[in-house]
């Protein structure tokens, strides 16, 4: 499962105006706002595409047009997501600070594909956490009984890691990134057909930017 909402894509002229820096061509730019819209000219147009074509050395415009976003998305595609360092920033939703915070229900996990022993299996893990949640949240109450369950101490941090350690990858994480489009080109043409669903998803998306083929150099 994964969610894409609050995109935002802004720098389009900033990125022209620098496009243009090396040849002192500004006079030949053409693009224009049409009713709060950027809408890029036929002069700046083949230009960029021509600097596209050429390669990432030649299309640094490209990392000058930035997109944010919020994603929810599991933790095991936020684990492969991370392997893009350059040209990201993200802040996320903090599993550490927060993981008690609301009741762990069946639609926090992504659990599409699993099948039915699957599911009873996160049912348990799910009542699990969530009796560790009451616990923690509920400290003072529940230590005395836990020092008569135990033969040693049972402290609050203790209970907190039961949550942290069993916590399944199929979590679902809300993050804000900041990307351009040169890394989110990178990441159309290594992962368009991975075989996690979140990652076909995401290239969906990136489809549907603004200008989008200089994303994924498909051009007509």
């Amino acid at each position: 499962m994964i969610k894409i909402e609050n995109i935002d894509v802004y720098g389009f002229e900033t990125a022209i105006r620098g496009a243009r820096n090396p040849m002192n061509s500004w006079d030949r730019m053409d693009s224009c706002y049409n009713n709060g819209e950027f809408e890029i000219g036929e002069n700046d147009y083949d230009l960029l595409r021509r600097l596209t074509i050429a390669g990432p050395e030649h299309r640094k415009w490209n990392r000058m047009v930035t997109v944010t976003m919020d994603i929810t998305a599991p933790l095991y595609w936020w684990k492969e997501f991370d392997t893009y360092k350059v040209g990201t920033v993200a802040n996320s939703c903090s599993t550490m600070h927060k993981i008690q915070a609301k009741k762990f229900e069946l639609n926090d996990f992504s659990h599409e594909h699993l099948l039915e022993g699957g599911l009873l299996h996160l049912h348990d893990t799910i009542e699990l956490l969530n009796e560790a949640r009451k616990i923690f949240n509920n400290f003072d109450y529940f230590e005395p009984k836990l020092e008569e369950a135990y033969s040693f101490e049972v402290t609050k941090k203790d209970v907190w890691w039961q949550m942290v350690q069993l916590l399944p990858t199929s979590y679902n994480q809300k993050r804000t990134v900041h990307l351009n489009y040169e890394v989110l080109g990178t990441i159309y043409h290594q992962r368009r057909h991975h075989k996690l669903d979140e990652w076909v998803e995401f290239c969906d998306t990136i489809k549907t930017l603004p200008y989008s083929e200089f994303i994924t150099r498909e051009f007509e």
